[in-house]
């Protein structure tokens, strides 16, 4: 049997836009035409998270808003206790702007306690020796200011970007690490991931590294009730332990749930009801502490 869950659950990580431009542009460059559903809004997730009960949420920073945080700020204001937010912040530029660790601490003034990177390897635009794609000053400053104001750096990125995040991590041990969407480890064509998933479970001898569990709708074959992921999601827990790992949907992402109003909910009962090697302390954690420590009890 489960956990009481109603109006307890943190969902870590999804993504918002609006379809009032007037008000939320989209940066120079982008066209309606580029987004992935005409909006995606609170609101709309609500239409099916709601049937757990109130969900509080980190909005994560749209690619086509730019640098331009204004829509995520303004729901975060608009209602503290349920939203925080993962912003966007340059660590490598050739223009100038604000030094990214002031730009961080700015925008956590404001919620947004985490800042998300992409991996050398799987940028949009690698730079320069992608073996080193950490060794830049920005990243230093970034690095240095995440340990200084507990500001997580949050990584979009592939195993083969974890070498030099070690590197970072082993020198600056106090930074909280966030590794998203269990850093691209699937089951890809029933095929346990054995030797994805030792490289990524080295991660866990750092202390500050924590691991989003999540879009199931992505890990495996994409279909509620998602039990093919328990054996992925075991190895993951027993690594990081259920303190440093926190459950996402990805609502708003690249690849959608079949039908949110019973997948989010079943994705949600994966943990609470069918992952029976976890205890209900370990599903608390999962389910809502651990995001609840680090994004809200601040």
């Amino acid at each position: 049997m489960g956990i009481n869950i109603q109006d307890r659950v943190i969902d870590a990580h999804i993504h918002v836009w609006t379809d009032d431009f007037e008000t939320y542009p989209l940066a120079p460059g982008f066209n309606p035409s580029d987004l992935w559903l005409p909006s995606f809004t609170p609101e709309q997730h609500f239409e099916y998270s709601r049937l757990v009960g109130k969900v509080r949420i980190n909005l994560v920073q749209m690619t086509w808003y730019g640098l331009d945080h204004s829509y995520i700020i303004d729901l975060i204001a608009n209602a503290p206790d349920t939203f925080v937010g993962t912003g966007i912040v340059p660590a490598v530029t050739d223009v100038s702007l604000a030094s990214p660790d002031k730009t961080m601490i700015a925008l956590s003034r404001q919620g947004i306690y985490a800042f998300r990177v992409r991996g050398g390897k799987t940028a949009r635009m690698p730079i320069g020796d992608v073996s080193r794609w950490l060794d830049y000053p920005g990243y230093e400053a970034m690095f240095a200011a995440g340990a200084a104001h507990n500001l997580a750096l949050s990584f979009l990125m592939g195993l083969d970007d974890l070498p030099d995040l070690d590197r970072m991590c082993t020198r600056f041990p106090d930074t909280p690490v966030i590794l998203d969407h269990i850093c691209g480890v699937r089951i890809r064509d029933g095929i346990f991931p054995e030797d994805d998933l030792k490289t990524l479970c080295d991660m866990a001898k750092h202390k500050r590294v924590m691991v989003k569990l999540g879009p199931f709708q992505a890990l495996g074959d994409g279909k509620a009730p998602y039990l093919d992921l328990l054996p992925l999601i075991r190895r993951v827990v027993d690594a990081f332990g259920p303190e440093r790992c926190m459950w996402e949907s990805d609502s708003g992402g690249p690849v959608v749930m079949n039908n949110p109003h019973t997948d989010f909910p079943a994705a949600i009962a994966l943990i609470n009801d069918h992952a029976d090697f976890l205890s209900d302390s370990d599903k608390e954690q999962i389910l809502f502490k651990t995001a609840e420590d680090f994004f809200f009890n601040r």
